[in-house]
């Protein structure tokens, strides 16, 4: 079994640990949208890796050629769609961030739990 073969598969295990160390034990809000988007990244590395057919082609039917390997393109374009849909949800994030910040005057998850408790 060659380790180095498989190596997309390594990158992305270690991005998306840590990606999902940012957002579970981070408290600053910036850097848990930031884990988000490290994770979303390794998610689309994954989908694209898994997708590589040897010896596949691009799915062009030609006249004489009966049989042919081809690669799905389906999954780059839903991975193009899930790129679309996380920055706008990395934007929204951000702008919600900036709104809290305004409210609460941190963007420290502890700090605002403790604004929010009854005195």
């Amino acid at each position: 079994m060659e380790v180095l073969g498989y190596y997309n598969y390594w990158v992305f295990a270690v991005l998306l640990m840590i990606g999902f160390y940012a957002v579970i034990a981070r408290s600053n809000l910036i850097k848990k949208l930031l884990g988000l988007a490290i994770f979303q990244s390794a998610v689309f590395l994954m989908y694209i890796t898994m997708n590589k057919v040897e010896g596949g082609t691009a799915p062009i039917i030609q006249k004489g050629v009966v049989d042919q390997i081809f690669s799905n393109p389906l999954p780059q374009v839903l991975i193009l769609t899930a790129i679309v849909v996380g920055v706008s949800t990395t934007a929204l994030g951000l702008a919600i961030v900036v709104r809290i910040k305004e409210t609460y005057g941190s963007i420290e998850e502890h700090e605002i739990f403790e604004a929010d408790l009854p005195k």
